[in-house]
């Protein structure tokens, strides 16, 4: 946490102040792994932290506000996954090591921070322009580097110019995504993590580059 910390009603949160309103968002990101969002109330956040409901409402209007703070440090977390992309070369086994170091990342992201990006999810579907605006916060951090990639390829003609980078880019990522999101499902159809990342990671391959990563 960064800057200066304000109570709801503007006041400067002291350095005790700072230490409880980050309890209780360290509270409530717990539950929220084990509770449906909208059943999550107040009073059940500030007895698990401790604490009560009035010191609650000192630092958040309610709980949908607690869940934007804690969207938005995911948001500012995911915002580092374009150190995986920018700079990388997409030759030979340097690109292979890429695509594969891109889907390991993504995915341990979206296990760390499953439960609030699953209510990320939930609020963009629903219409929510502040969830939709985090969640494509995360998305376009890897997005934009993937373009200027497949762009870079381009201007050096190892890539079709008929393709369109930010569409190819944007497609990546909305599939890393779903699988993302989706890992505990893929068990039931008998994939195991260990043979995921390797096949995704190659469905990135071919997809930044047209062709199949080197051996």
């Amino acid at each position: 946490m960064t800057g200066q910390v304000r109570t709801v009603d503007g006041r400067v949160a002291g350095r005790r102040g700072q230490a409880t309103r980050q309890k209780l968002l360290d509270c409530l990101g717990e539950m929220l792994g084990s509770s449906p969002y909208r059943d999550v109330k107040v009073i059940d956040v500030a007895r698990r932290a401790g604490t009560s409901p009035a010191t609650f409402y000192q630092y958040f209007p309610d709980v949908e506000g607690a869940v934007l703070e804690l969207a938005e440090e995911v948001a500012a977390e995911g915002a580092g996954l374009t150190e995986l992309v920018a700079g990388r070369s997409w030759a030979g086994k340097a690109g292979k090591q890429a695509a594969e170091e891109l889907v390991d990342g993504f995915l341990a992201f979206w296990r760390r921070n499953d439960a609030i990006l699953r209510v990320i999810d939930l609020g963009a579907a629903e219409g929510d322009k502040r969830f939709y605006r985090i969640r494509m916060k995360i998305l376009n951090a890897v997005t934009n580097s993937l373009t200027e990639s497949v762009r870079e390829l381009q201007a050096k003609r190892k890539v079709d110019q008929d393709v369109n980078p930010a569409a190819v880019a944007g497609s990546l990522v909305t599939m890393l995504a779903a699988v993302a999101s989706h890992q505990k499902g893929f068990t039931t159809w008998g994939v195991r993590q260990a043979d995921l990342k390797p096949n995704l990671a190659l469905l990135v391959h071919l997809g930044i580059t047209g062709k199949k990563p080197a051996r």
